[in-house]
């Protein structure tokens, strides 16, 4: 359900107006998606898409108007101080009285609208800043610029927004551009409006989850069902926004000028012209993907020890990827950890092939996996290779831009493989951040250390899969380089 304002009697829209004339601030009636979102019924709403479109001044209307205890976020508190807090002062009155700065909370009317950020986001292993708010109760929870957010943070206070008092709606508002490493996921979550577009602007959808923990489309009428809707917003429906900043936003490079311009949320996740793996054959990939119940015959492990990386395994059976089984690097500080998660993974011993990438804290994992008999095989990621692409005409300057290249080679749709990826936000990310560039000595893969400070984390999930790919459906001991001389009668490396 949405407003229709062509709809509206003139007694209606008369009626309308003396509603919105007798609150405290209430959205200009010619920006019609923002009255459209203040007074829409969803649990969910994601507003905006164009630069302009009064996100953050819906978000603070509806905290100081419609609702008891509000949390309003932005990701670091600097962005938080310049935008939310600095625009509250100018409409929410005199903060000599109302406003602890100490605390960032507003007292008004008997209303709390608190200001936080999520700066360090953790996992459900680990909590981060998230668990900060997992206490209170908030009957509103508002994301400015939701596309610097992880999933991950968005779902765990969706899950917490709750109210004590009886007859108090509840709802998640969230405003978002169509740029930033954040949007991968948010057009996935509201793929039915950006993706699919099955739902027109303002249509009610619900989904609830499964089993497995998927969002699944449902009806009105299922009782585990939560409400969802987009509406897109821009610098065309701000009245209070001129032709100055039409100008500015009409001279940005593209993608950002059709995405923050017009709203394009396809634009900016355009690839890059050294991107290993297009998106669209990882979107294939995911959407070839079904849930089967053979086992898999060969694992990729990326081992981390520690910090904010993940150890991560990839499960596959021939061109069919198992969903990835990721732990928190801290939770494996050592190859007994890393063992004992193998074995409550349930990843077996017999008939299963290991590819394990020893560096640093992998080279025990290999150890202590062979001595308990698991068959293992290590791939030294920094090692040289003398392969060459199918062609035959490109070169790698080392193992890893041999196993991702030989990935691209299995992904690439003329290649007859069927590769089946399992529907992954993480995955489909981490897949599309590695560019290659050509060198004189072959093609180089960008660094892991050099991808994790250009998108903020380890891509680990990427190098699972491709370590699981590597060898093709048989491996013999020459693909192993730069490891020492092989004894394959001993099956031993010296």
């Amino acid at each position: 359900m949405s407003l229709d304002l062509d709809k509206l009697t003139q007694a209606e829209r008369e009626e309308l107006d003396q509603l919105l004339q007798s609150y405290v601030w209430f959205p200009h009636p010619e920006n019609r998606p923002q009255v459209e979102a203040y007074f829409c019924p969803a649990f969910e709403t994601l507003y905006g898409g164009a630069a302009g479109g009064g996100k953050s001044d819906l978000l603070l209307g509806l905290a100081r108007t419609q609702h008891n205890r509000s949390l309003l976020l932005r990701r670091t508190f600097p962005d938080l101080e310049r935008s939310l807090i600095s625009r509250s002062m100018e409409f929410y009155g005199d903060p000599k009285h109302n406003y602890n700065g100490g605390k960032h909370v507003w007292q008004i009317d008997g209303r709390r609208i608190e200001f936080g950020h999520m700066e360090h986001v953790g996992t459900p292993q680990i909590p981060g800043d998230e668990s900060s708010y997992a206490s209170a109760p908030y009957d509103f929870i508002g994301f400015d610029q939701l596309e610097q957010f992880p999933q991950y943070a968005y779902e765990f206070l969706t899950s917490r927004a709750r109210s004590t008092i009886v007859g108090q709606r509840v709802r998640i508002g969230a405003s978002a551009n169509p740029v930033g490493e954040g949007i991968v996921w948010i057009m996935n979550r509201w793929r039915a409006w950006l993706i699919d577009k099955i739902a027109g602007p303002g249509k009610l959808l619900w989904y609830k989850r499964d089993e497995e923990g998927n969002d699944v489309l449902t009806d009105a009428s299922d009782p585990d069902a939560l409400s969802r809707t987009f509406i897109p917003a821009g610098l065309k429906d701000n009245p209070y926004l001129g032709d100055d900043y039409r100008r500015t936003l009409a001279n940005l490079p593209e993608p950002l000028k059709s995405a923050l311009l017009n709203g394009d949320w396809g634009a900016s996740i355009t690839d890059d012209a050294y991107q290993v793996l297009p998106r669209s054959w990882v979107h294939a990939a995911m959407q070839r993907w079904v849930k089967r119940s053979s086992k898999p015959t060969v694992v990729g492990a990326d081992i981390a020890r520690g910090g904010d990386d993940k150890t991560v395994f990839a499960p596959r059976d021939g061109d069919y990827y198992f969903p990835l089984l990721k732990h928190p690097g801290i939770e494996t500080p050592d190859s007994d950890a890393v063992l004992a998660f193998m074995v409550t993974d349930g990843l077996e011993k017999k008939g299963v092939r290991y590819n394990v990438d020893v560096i640093g804290v992998g080279a025990s994992v290999y150890d202590m996996g062979r001595k308990y008999e698991y068959e293992m095989y290590p791939i030294n990621f920094g090692a040289g290779s003398d392969a060459t692409d199918k062609s035959g005409t490109l070169r790698f300057i080392n193992l890893r831009a041999e196993v991702y290249w030989t990935f691209r080679e299995a992904l690439d749709p003329k290649s007859g493989r069927e590769i089946a990826l399992p529907p992954d936000d993480e995955l489909e990310a981490d897949l599309c951040s590695a560019r290659w560039a050509p060198q004189s000595n072959g093609i180089k893969i960008e660094a892991k250390e050099e991808i994790k400070k250009r998108i903020g984390r380890s891509p680990d999930c990427a190098d699972a899969v491709v370590l699981a790919n590597y060898g093709g459906t048989t491996l013999d001991w020459s693909d192993f380089k730069g490891l020492g001389k092989v004894d394959e009668t001993a099956t031993t490396w010296r």
